[in-house]
């Protein structure tokens, strides 16, 4: 069968995101539907850590899991993409500031509503040192239309009619209908280029230890030790010369125990790591083997109802839920008061090419769903759900995995109905987000959602009708028209509003509760700088800009 996997973002640290104003310093305000009081830890938000002093011969890096794989079809979770990231390259480039700017593309158009003509990049070689063609780009975007393959980035080409190439070096995308996320999506790894040989040759060991893979980034993947590390040798033959690695290998360690961890940041054993465990920030902040950085993310912490026909079925009952959970308090046990409480889906990360007009209609109106216990308890009786029971689903994965559940399942007892909490490993937890099986009497579980381009409609377009990731089945006319009618239009401002309406009706309808937002970290120990603190990692060659500080 095909695989499918989903954006389940597993791991976590903090969930999400802060605003536009990187270089500002900013405290997490109590938000909405606080009840908690008291001060709330200060953070000073970075775009980019000092430029190193040269290079580097090696480094060591830390990641809380092995990828699943490195197939960039199926690079679609945290472990995986940090590590392509700065081997394979795409169609586009994702920056740190989630900007989109050339790629392996060096220009491309969009000659009428339905086509995408790109002109490769020339003088590119793969790892292996043969020439990239238009012939590369076009087999390994359409692996991503081969059911046998599964592709989990299909949502990206669901309106690709075909794919070519059309010239020495010009490939065209053409479209069933105009569709403004395609062009956008490419810039992370539904948009990769392999070696049309590689992809060949290895069949199905491509992308995992045994197969490896042949890219064109700043790094190639020289090896893969399961269970334990893979390691990145710099590609001295980059085309990139403003990218070219620093540093002559990059040892990434896998460790899943979050102590272990932070005794490796510590101790110097590694020289850095993405996403800190939250409980060990304090730690992190006062340590002389390093330095803890704050920075841009698209991430919000939220409960998926994937339960539609039980008690949450009731949108009443849905409400009730979001008001008798005292959001701050979890923001202050699950991520030790580094975020802040929120009503939306989305992150004025990610409304970026909004005007500021439409950025502000979007967060302001929205209902807030104030603590209010009492009030939460009338609307279950009035639906008539009193004593009714929501089963919830976690996974010891981090504290605020925990923390949500209880705060959950305290909150449903408080206003009347029953609560379940079924813990699953987290490999189990993994098939929640794509196996529709797994979900079978599943009322919640929670996720920590980030989004891979600079555009809201991202978000809402996973909530259409028969989309793969809207896990409940929610549906709702008015909301997929609006959907249909943003994706068909080109102008980002203009399609901004669009998503304005959307997001209030998603705030409206709750198909997921959204929980909170905090900012992405990284830790930087002290024989090395360079690195954007963003979450772009996943997309965007981090490694080869850390060099000797």
């Amino acid at each position: 069968m095909p695989r499918h996997r989903t954006r389940h973002r597993l791991v976590l640290a903090t969930a999400a995101v802060l605003a536009t104003g990187l270089a500002l310093a900013a405290c997490s305000p109590a938000g909405s539907g606080a009840s908690s009081s008291g001060a709330h830890p200060a953070y000073r938000l970075t775009a980019q850590t000092p430029a190193p002093s040269g290079d580097i011969d090696s480094f060591t890096w830390v990641s809380y899991a092995e990828p699943y794989s490195l197939d960039y079809a199926y690079a679609f979770d945290y472990s995986d993409n940090q590590v392509l990231s700065n081997v394979c390259e795409s169609m586009l480039r994702l920056n740190p500031d989630y900007t989109i700017s050339a790629g392996l593309a060096e220009s491309y158009s969009n000659p009428t509503p339905t086509t995408w003509v790109y002109e490769m990049r020339p003088g590119v070689t793969f790892h292996d040192g043969t020439p990239m063609t238009a012939a590369d780009a076009v087999a390994s975007m359409r692996r991503h239309l081969d059911p046998a393959v599964g592709s989990s980035w299909f949502s990206v080409y669901q309106n690709v009619a075909s794919i070519d190439q059309t010239g020495p070096m010009e490939v065209t995308v053409t479209l069933t209908k105009p569709d403004s996320q395609f062009n956008l999506g490419i810039s992370g790894a539904a948009g990769v280029v392999e070696s049309a040989a590689t992809l060949a040759a290895k069949g199905k060991n491509y992308g995992n230890s045994t197969g490896l893979v042949n890219c064109t980034g700043p790094f190639e993947l020289t090896s893969w030790k399961s269970g334990e590390s893979v390691t990145l040798t710099r590609y001295d033959k980059y085309w990139d010369t403003k990218l070219k690695a620093k540093a002559g290998k990059v040892t990434i360690l896998f460790m899943t125990d979050p102590n272990a961890r932070v005794n490796a940041l510590t101790s110097g054993q590694v020289d850095g790591g993405w996403m800190v465990p939250t409980e060990a920030i304090q730690k992190l902040n006062s340590t002389s083997a390093g330095k803890l950085y704050f920075g841009l993310n698209t991430a919000v912490g939220s409960l998926i109802v994937g339960n539609l026909k039980g008690a949450l079925g009731d949108l009443n009952v849905r409400k009730a839920l979001l008001m008798a959970m005292d959001r701050q308090g979890i923001v202050d046990a699950a991520v030790k008061g580094y975020g802040s409480v929120t009503s939306a889906l989305t992150t004025e990360s990610v409304w970026g090419e909004a005007s500021d007009a439409t950025r502000k209609a979007a967060f302001s109106g929205l209902d807030s769903y104030t603590y209010d216990v009492a009030a939460a308890k009338k609307l279950v009786e009035k639906a008539g759900a009193t004593g009714k029971t929501i089963t919830i689903r976690t996974a010891p994965m981090g504290a605020d995995f925990s923390v949500v559940a209880q705060a959950t399942a305290a909150a449903a007892e408080s206003i009347g109905l029953k609560a379940k909490i079924q813990t699953m490993t987290p490999d189990s937890y993994t098939t929640l987000f794509s196996d529709p099986t797994a979900r079978q009497g599943v009322d919640l579980f929670y996720t920590s959602w980030y989004l891979s381009t600079p555009d809201p409609l991202e978000m809402y377009g996973v909530l259409r009708t028969g989309q793969f990731s809207n896990y409940g089945n929610w549906s709702d006319p008015q909301f997929d028209a609006l959907v249909d009618q943003a994706v068909a239009i080109a102008d980002p401002k203009a399609r901004a509003e669009k998503s304005v309406e959307l997001q209030k009706i998603a705030n409206q309808q709750l198909p997921w509760l959204p929980l909170f937002q905090g900012p992405m970290t990284v830790f930087v120990g002290k024989k090395i700088t360079g690195v954007a603190p963003s979450v772009a990692f996943l997309y965007y060659p981090w490694a080869a800009t850390l060099g000797a500080r």
